[in-house]
């Protein structure tokens, strides 16, 4: 699954983030543009590990975003089980998007 985000979802991820605009920009055009980062590697003459770094910054910033509410949590449970939370997950992504749009 490629890492994708908004325009809003993205600004408030870098909104208390102290980094460099160089890093925004890398990261705004992979998780936004959904630009290759390979791309800004290349261009921009660093290692793919820079980029990797810059993109993963901003998505666990996004990631620690939790809509009030919700706790992330992390389980192993018998495979029934695992289906049912896995079907919650679903269902509370798809609302909290609804919520946001």
């Amino acid at each position: 699954m490629k890492k994708r985000m908004n325009e809003a979802q993205f600004q408030k991820a870098i909104k208390d983030l102290d980094i460099g605009q160089q890093t925004v920009d890398i990261a705004w055009g992979v998780l936004v543009e959904g630009r290759p980062q390979a791309e800004y590697a290349v261009a921009l003459g660093l290692s793919r590990g820079a980029v990797s770094q810059a993109v993963n910054r901003v998505w666990a910033a996004h990631e620690a975003n939790l809509p009030v509410g919700f706790e992330r949590v992390t389980a192993v449970l018998p495979e029934h089980q695992a289906f049912i939370v896995k079907k919650w997950a679903a269902d509370a992504a798809k609302k909290t998007k609804e919520q946001a749009s």
